[in-house]
């Protein structure tokens, strides 16, 4: 019944391929096998932050992948949100999967939040709207899994887009924070945070940091290894990342 009513839909309204442009889809099969893509990897942006977690991606940022999330993010095209969680529900389960285990507690995914200009402009949140089609997809696969959107911007920030690496580590630095309350729900679970897309890693560091600085027990370490058993390291996943920095194999 969906399939037919978006066939009558394309008839009254012009769909293309949120990838490729493709007419009378939504996504064609070959964007949406790009998507998919590899199997979703450990990342590492160079230089890399201090403080950056153990992201994982699962798609380089370039041709249809780039397309889709534009289209999603910066063209309102909504219903794109459901093979971006798909892929992000992916890079999740690789985040998160060598902590998994008995006793180990829901998945939490922490968006990276957007400031609230950006929002009212595209009017949608989409790393919040991404992260919610995540968790869905998680939980029809058996996974305990919710969003705790518990983090803030505590200050204005400027456009990320015209700086570079070292201008978005200063211009990010000390910008988020945990909303009152967001330490006692971070701390009955699997955190992960989640964004659509990592360039500089700037976002994913200082949103590490801001949940360190409230829950002793976070480690926001870049370089995996021992952990305190009363510790927890945070990490990270992305729908997409540059493809430099996905074509890095870490150890």
């Amino acid at each position: 019944m969906r399939g037919w009513w978006r066939e009558i839909a394309g008839l009254v309204l012009p769909v293309a391929c949120g990838g490729c442009g493709r007419p009378r889809t939504e996504l064609c099969p070959p964007c949406h096998d790009e998507l998919s893509g590899p199997e979703p990897r450990r990342v590492r942006p160079l230089p890399e932050p201090a403080g950056l977690p153990v992201v994982h991606a699962a798609a380089p940022y370039a041709d249809a992948v780039r397309s889709v999330l534009l289209a999603h993010k910066e063209r309102g095209a909504l219903w794109l949100a459901e093979p971006l969680g798909r892929a992000l529900a992916g890079a999740v389960e690789a985040a998160a999967g060598r902590c998994d285990g008995p006793g180990a507690g829901p998945l939490l995914l922490v968006p990276v939040p957007s400031s609230r200009s950006s929002v009212r402009a595209r009017g949608h949140d989409p790393t919040r709207r991404l992260a919610l089609a995540a968790a869905g997809r998680l939980r029809r696969r058996g996974r305990a899994a919710r969003v705790i959107p518990v983090l803030r911007q505590r200050r204005a920030v400027a456009d990320q887009s015209g700086l570079g690496a070292a201008g978005r580590f200063a211009n990010l630095a000390g910008a988020l924070e945990v909303v009152a309350g967001g330490a006692r729900l971070i701390g009955h679970g699997r955190v992960v945070l989640v964004d659509d897309l990592m360039t500089t890693g700037a976002s994913l560091a200082e949103a590490a940091r801001a949940l360190s600085a409230v829950h002793p027990s976070f480690i926001p370490g870049l370089n995996g290894g021992d952990v305190d058993s009363g510790s927890v390291r945070t990490t990270a996943a992305v729908v997409a990342c540059s493809p430099s920095s996905f074509d890095i194999r870490s150890i």
